[in-house]
This record gives structure tokens, C-alpha cells and sequence, in this order.
């Protein structure tokens, strides 16, 4: 193959330097690029000139009397090697292959296990309510009539009545009574799960699995500890402009009503939640568990623990949607000239002969919508933040 040349003047010898065959081979893998050879693989005849020959390999001796083209050559070879070889510092050799190094990542060092998920179930509970605070507001309506009997009459009662505004009406209650609840229940779980657990390579001494017992102790703890606040959002939703605000509503309802008033519901709530958290938990961890078992990884992405999340509160909120629907109307209690429910199998009879079995799942589709997302975000932010929460400066 012929040779190419670019000529150089020069004052001192002939008046030319020949430097042929100037090129640079590059790998297909642009990530990883590097010459064959080097920059000038053989560099020679330095004293009339210099050629480049990148099959060679080597690099001739000087002459010593061209000390001035030695150096040059010598700079070329100083910006290779400070300059090109740079794209091989984004790999890193793990378990003998070498693995490119991902952006920025964020670590915040917490030692303690405890607070670690506390914290993430607390930031999970507000992201996920606030992501669906709309359709959380369009189901209260529905499960108890106010406002229109279809998603989209509610919709435009509550945009026509208050604007958008009205879609987020007692979103700070929810994320106030959320985010603990959800600290509070992911923690509880985690800690009865791990404890009932059998060790790898033993036999359950349960007859059940661990994860649906666990599942249900986290429902009936976060229930307990934020009943309360969950009856105080939904008057705030459906009573406008009776409190102004959840100070107000909390000291009017002791006042008019009695302390006693707080926890009206709890039975069916305690009921509902139950059933709920179990089977949401347990579908949770079997999926999660068998998604390692069939793709043989450890390791579950934030698309496939929000996919996996999801289905599980789709399972979970289609099973016991009647009883939610019942604890909805006994919150409501007498509001509006509304009848009052002696108790939840009361309240389901009541709603069976006025509205047919329709009416136990009235506003199911809408609740899907929220609880299906809600739970599928909830879990995938809790996983995140204990990736982000570390006991030491190294990955969790």
C-alpha cells in the first residue's frame, strides 16, 4: 500500500521533513477507544525527517544531534498519554469483568438499621399519596355519593366548585398521616418477617408464610397509630367549609362530638386493613421472591419493583374494596342527613339493600387507579432510599 506524505519546511537541512502514513486507528467500542500501536508507532530519519509506520510497533533511537526533534516527539507522546488513555478510567474491573461506572451517585450515611427504614417508608408514604392525591379525592367521593355518581361527574363538580385545588383538598393531612403510617408499617414488617423467617436451609415452623403474618401485624400497627388523622382528611374532603383546617377539625369534632368520635370506624377499619395488608405484603414478597429465583439475580430494578408493587395492591384492594367502602360511610356518619351505622356488618346491609352489590364496589375503578400506582411507587421508593441510606460509605 502506497505511502502518503505531508512536507514540512526546514530551515537547517534539506529544506523538507517527510512525515508519512499520519493516521489513527480507533476501536468499534467508542467507549473504550485506544490507537493501535501509538501515536507514531515508529518514528525515524529525524534527522532529514520522520516518517510514521503504525504496523511497526516500535520506536527508533534519536539521533542525539536532533535533540530539538526529539523533543517534539517527546510532547506528542506526553498529550498521548496524558489525554487519550482518560475513557479507560470509566471502567472498573469487578469479579474478574470489568463493569462501566454508572453517573453520580447519591449516599447518605445513616448507621442506624432502624431509622434507615423508618426514613425511607416515611419518604415512600409521601411520594406515592402525593402522586395520587387527585384520584384519592375523586374515590372518597364516589365510595359515599357526594358530587356526581361517575368519575367524570365528580371530577367536573369538584373543577367547577373549587378548581384544581380541590383535587389536592386534605393532601397535607394525607402525607401527615402517611408518611408515618407508611415508616411505621414498612418497619414492622420488615422486623416480624426477618424474625419469622427461617434461616436458609431450615423448615418454616409456621403453618402459614411468614410474610402474610407480618404483613398483617404492619396493617393493624400503622392503623392504630393514625386512625385519627385518616377520619379528619376524609371530613376535610367531603364537608367544605365546615373546619378551616386540621387543628380546627380535630378540636370541633372532640368538642361537638367526643373524643370517642376520633375512632369511629376503627373496628371495620381494623377489619379491612387486615385482610389488606396481608395479602399486599405477602403477594409483595412472593413476587419478589420468585423474580429472583427465575431470572437467578439478587438485584431488582426500580421498573420491576414498581411493576411488582403495583400488581400486588391491584390483589390486595380488589379483595377487600367492600369493607373499605363500609368504613368510608361510618366515617361519614350522619353528615349530610346520612344514615348512621351501628356497626361494619350493619353498614354492609344497609348498602347491599339501598344500592344492590354494585354499591360494595362503587368507586372500585377509580380506587385501582389510585391504590395500584400508589402501592407500586410506595415500594419502589422505599427500596431506593435504602439504597440511598447506607450504614457505611459503601453500597447498601
Amino acid at each position: 500500500m502506497g505511502k502518503t506524505g505531508i512536507q514540512l519546511f526546514d530551515d537547517t537541512r534539506n529544506g523538507l521533513y517527510s512525515v508519512s502514513d499520519l493516521g489513527y486507528q480507533w476501536s468499534l467500542d467508542c467507549r473504550n477507544y485506544r490507537p493501535v500501536g501509538g501515536l507514531f508507532a515508529s518514528v525515524n530519519q529525524l534527522g532529514s525527517g520522520f516518517g510514521s509506520d503504525f504496523g511497526s510497533g516500535s520506536v527508533s533511537t534519536p539521533d542525539p544531534a536532533n535533540s530539538g526533534n526529539n523533543s517534539f516527539a517527546a510532547q506528542l507522546h506526553d498529550l498521548y498519554v496524558k489525554y487519550l488513555p482518560a475513557k479507560e478510567k470509566e471502567e472498573e474491573v469487578v469479579g474478574g469483568r470489568k463493569k462501566k461506572k454508572s453517573g453520580l451517585k447519591l449516599k447518605i450515611k445513616i448507621s442506624n438499621p432502624s431509622l434507615r427504614r423508618l426514613i425511607s417508608g416515611a419518604v415512600a408514604g409521601a411520594v406515592s399519596r402525593t402522586a395520587v392525591a387527585p384520584l384519592e379525592t375523586i374515590r372518597t367521593h364516589l365510595m359515599v355519593g357526594s358530587g356526581g355518581h361517575s368519575t367524570t361527574e365528580v371530577f367536573h363538580d369538584i373543577m367547577k366548585n373549587e378548581g384544581w385545588k380541590g383535587l389536592f383538598r386534605g393532601n397535607l393531612v394525607n402525607v401527615i398521616r402517611v408518611a408515618p403510617a407508611r415508616a411505621v408499617e414498612l418497619f414492622v414488617f420488615e422486623t416480624v418477617n426477618k424474625n419469622l423467617s427461617p434461616k436458609l436451609g431450615e423448615q418454616s415452623k409456621l403453618p402459614i408464610p411468614a410474610s402474610l403474618i407480618a404483613g398483617a401485624c404492619a396493617g393493624v400497627s400503622q392503623t392504630l397509630l393514625t386512625y385519627p388523622l385518616e377520619l379528619v382528611k376524609t371530613r376535610l374532603t367531603i364537608q367544605r367549609g365546615v373546619y378551616k383546617g386540621i387543628c380546627d377539625a380535630f378540636l370541633k369534632i372532640i368538642r361537638e362530638e367526643g373524643p370517642t368520635e376520633l375512632y369511629r370506624g376503627l373496628a371495620p377499619s381494623l377489619i379491612g386493613v387486615v385482610p389488606y395488608a396481608a395479602t399486599n405484603y405477602f403477594a409483595y414478597d412472593s413476587l419478589r421472591k420468585a423474580y429472583r429465583k427465575f431470572l437467578k439475580q439478587e438485584k431488582i430494578g426500580n421498573v420491576e419493583t414498581l411493576l411488582i408493587g403495583s400488581f400486588a395492591g391491584a390483589v390486595s384492594s380488589s379483595a377487600t374494596f367492600p369493607l373499605e367502602v363500609a368504613r368510608k360511610h361510618m366515617q361519614v356518619g350522619a353528615v349530610g342527613g346520612r344514615a348512621v351505622y351501628k356497626n361494619m356488618l350493619h353498614a354492609l346491609l344497609c348498602i347491599l339493600e339501598q344500592e344492590g352489590i354494585q354499591g360494595w364496589y362503587r368507586g372500585l375503578g377509580p380506587s385501582c387507579l389510585k391504590l395500584v400506582p400508589a402501592a407500586g411507587i410506595s415500594f419502589m421508593c422505599y427500596e431506593f432510599c435504602k439504597r440511598v441510606l447506607v450504614e457505611d460509605d459503601q453500597e447498601a
